[in-house]
């Protein structure tokens, strides 16, 4: 039940963040930037988490992974704003979002076991 409690608590906060976005950023770009933010972040928490001489609390990773960076990223909105697109735009995004994403969990694992 604790489990549930963290991932619904950090998944409001997530969501809450991601809806400030939306209204600061109204267009793809502050969807692109949300998702390649949160990927890096997730990124560096996995880094730090997986690191042996560093476990972390047992809730550490439901509330801030699948919860706030869980509720934070929107990869749904990535796919219909993808739809919304005319084929040649849609392909440049979905694909630039894409490697973003990579790159950026890529370099979080990286700098997340830099600090662990």
């Amino acid at each position: 039940m604790q489990v549930v409690l963290a991932v619904s608590l950090g998944g409001g906060l997530g969501a809450l963040a991601r809806y400030a976005v939306s209204l600061a950023i109204p267009s793809i770009w502050g969807t692109f930037g949300v998702n390649a933010l949160g990927c890096l972040l997730i990124g560096i928490l996995m880094g730090l988490q997986t690191e042996p001489t560093r476990p972390g609390h047992r809730l550490t990773r439901p509330f801030l992974g699948v919860g706030v960076l869980g509720g934070f990223t929107t990869f749904s909105t990535y796919t219909v704003q993808g739809l919304e697109l005319t084929f040649g735009p849609a392909v440049l995004y979905l694909a630039a979002t894409l490697v973003a994403a990579m790159i950026a969990v890529t370099a979080g694992i990286l700098i997340g076991r830099r600090f662990a």
